[in-house]
């Protein structure tokens, strides 16, 4: 199987779909944060490995307790997976944080600033133009 085939990235949809269920669901560790996602599942073409990356909305203290939570039931998430999906070999998990929808935030927010001080700027130069003609009418 092609790592870019169709059934592989079926296979990649089935996996963190699964997971994202049975992280909220199923697994009971406090370390983990009530706020992980699964961004997505990335399953190598033989079936063996699977990277599994995670967002974690929280401070730095509760990302690192969520990965080592998440590694910690590692065995019983792959146990509930191959319980869950019919694969030929289920993979050994492994979990990666991804810092993309935070990096994301904050680039949006960065752009937003940008755009309402650039507005206001536009809306005090459009004040002084009126001003100005009012001034050049009298």
């Amino acid at each position: 199987m092609r790592k870019n085939s169709i059934k592989n990235t079926r296979i990649n949809q089935e996996v963190q779909k699964e997971l994202s269920t049975l992280i909220q669901r199923e697994v009971k560790d406090p370390r983990i944060a009530p706020m992980t996602s699964v961004s997505e599942a990335v399953v190598a073409p033989d079936l063996k490995t699977a990277k599994i990356y995670v967002t974690v909305f929280g401070s730095a203290e509760e990302k690192a307790n969520t990965l080592k939570g998440l590694k910690n039931a590692s065995a019983f998430l792959r146990t509930q997976l191959a319980r869950n999906l019919n694969l030929r070999n289920t993979p050994v998990l492994t979990f990666v944080l991804d810092d993309s929808i935070e990096h994301g935030m904050k680039m949006n927010e960065i752009i937003q600033s940008l755009h309402i001080s650039e507005d206001e700027d536009e809306v005090r130069t459009l004040a002084d133009v009126e001003d100005e003609d009012d001034e050049d009418m009298e």
